[in-house]
């Protein structure tokens, strides 16, 4: 249900461009003419008084379809403004914008009653678009707002790609696969021609099934068989079977390559951030109530930084238990050369010199920074499970509380792939002058409670 007052209240941008709401006093009374029961503050009925007003505004041309169409245009406006802000919920925080950056971009309507000269407004462009019988009004809203390409092209020089991983995987090229791979991301023969066979594989059964069942829409990730029929085909290229966990970690992987080279060269800009937080609306309904997805979205993004410090806290202790057990002070150079490499960005010769340890291979063997991201990965995804599964109790219904479970884990796996790609990119570029990942401040910010000193 929306407020009344909504559907003659227009959200617009003044002349600075900031937000303001404007009464559109014609359409004010039109509608309480109309809908006489409703008062200001009166919680409306919409798919009733939409589907009225729909009906209205595309009779022929009189003074009430003009009105009736205005009252939709205002309501419209709310709801692009109510999209903008789940945007900023999702992607805000990683990518370093909020709702007010991206209103300018989405609210031009001028509250005119009829359309005055060629040029259409993108809330007019969205009704005359919707097709009752297809859509409901938010749902196309939401779409229609998502693929706006004034709206899309800022989100590129953000960094923000949103296509999803199985889109991206199905619509490259073997060959633009080995260019991408080998010309931006310098891996190795061995890493390409693995990739290779990944995605052929992936081609053969995926987009293969998706183009003969006519599939359109978003690409939902692959289910269960098709990953073990990705991993049957590609066992036949590389001779090893691998798990559909590993499968689908990998695809993932790849995935990241993709989006890394595609938003660069959209936008002529590396990627400095990362989509951490899940799209629940991958998973829930689009015509949810979207005041609570968007309240779990901020707890989820409350809870992913919680849950990624409390892992830092269970792995780090375990590492330092165990150095412990091989030498006195062998856990406190482990501390201090986390501290130095994360914390202060020094290069391994650098932390070797200051900690008096032989030269950069035993900095190297000490921090073990590829097992030690995994170990870290591994108990944050377990504990993001337990607390997202929780709090998706109050915001599922119960009978697609089971469905949400069995998503949420490969979910929250890509989500964290990107985290610690990033922090894996990191490590292997030590730039002082470069922002640290969101790994690096977490643990820093951990290693900080430790008191940690050089």
């Amino acid at each position: 249900m929306s407020t009344a007052f909504r559907y003659w209240q227009l959200v617009t941008i003044n002349a600075a461009g900031k937000r303001k709401t404007q009464e559109i006093t014609p359409a004010k009374d039109f509608f309480a003419d109309k809908f006489p029961e409703y008062t200001a503050e009166s919680d409306v009925p919409d798919a009733k008084v939409q589907r009225e007003l729909l009906q209205l505004s595309r009779d022929s041309i009189t003074d009430k379809s003009c009105l009736a169409e205005r009252c939709l245009l205002c309501l419209i406006s709310w709801q692009i403004e109510q999209v903008c802000w789940q945007i900023e919920a999702q992607f805000g925080n990683a990518h370093g914008f909020s709702c007010s950056d991206l209103l300018p971009y989405v609210l031009d309507d001028d509250g005119s009653l009829e359309q005055t000269g060629s040029y259409q407004c993108l809330g007019r462009r969205i009704l005359l678009s919707f097709d009752p019988a297809k859509s409901h009004l938010a749902t196309w809203i939401n779409l229609k707002v998502k693929q706006h390409p004034e709206l899309n092209k800022l989100l590129l020089e953000l960094g923000l790609y949103r296509v999803t991983d199985w889109s991206l995987l199905n619509n490259t090229l073997p060959k633009k696969l080995k260019q991408i791979l080998t010309e931006f991301h310098s891996l190795t023969s061995i890493e390409v021609a693995d990739f290779l066979a990944l995605l052929k594989s992936y081609h053969e059964v995926y987009r293969l099934q998706r183009l003969q069942q006519s599939s359109l829409g978003i690409c939902p990730q692959p289910t269960t068989q098709q990953l073990e029929q990705i991993a049957f085909s590609l066992q036949s290229q590389i001779g090893q079977k691998l798990d559909n966990e590993t499968v689908m970690a990998q695809l993932q992987r790849l995935a990241t390559y993709l989006r890394e080279y595609r938003i660069y060269n959209k936008s002529s800009f590396l990627p400095t951030a990362r989509e951490y937080p899940v799209d629940i609306a991958a998973v829930e309904n689009h015509d949810e109530n979207e005041n609570e997805q968007m309240e779990f979205l901020h707890l989820y993004r409350e809870q992913f930084l919680v849950c990624l410090e409390q892992a830092f806290n269970i792995v780090v202790t375990l590492w330092v238990n165990r150095l412990q057990l091989k030498s006195g002070n062998r856990a406190q150079i482990f501390l201090q050369a986390l501290q130095l490499f994360h914390c202060q960005q020094m290069s391994m010769t650098e932390i070797a010199q200051i900690l008096e340890l032989r030269a950069q291979y035993a900095v190297t063997r000490l921090l073990k920074l590829k097992e030690f991201r995994a170990d870290v990965q591994r108990e944050f995804v377990k504990i993001l499970y337990k607390r997202v599964t929780d709090l998706a109790q109050h915001y599922s219904h119960p009978e697609r509380l089971k469905k949400l479970e069995q998503q949420l884990a490969s979910i929250l796996h890509t989500q964290s792939s990107i985290l610690f790609r990033e922090a894996e990119i990191e490590s292997q570029t030590v730039n002082k002058n470069s922002p640290n990942s969101l790994f690096s401040e977490t643990l820093c910010r951990y290693l900080d409670s430790l008191d940690v000193s050089i």
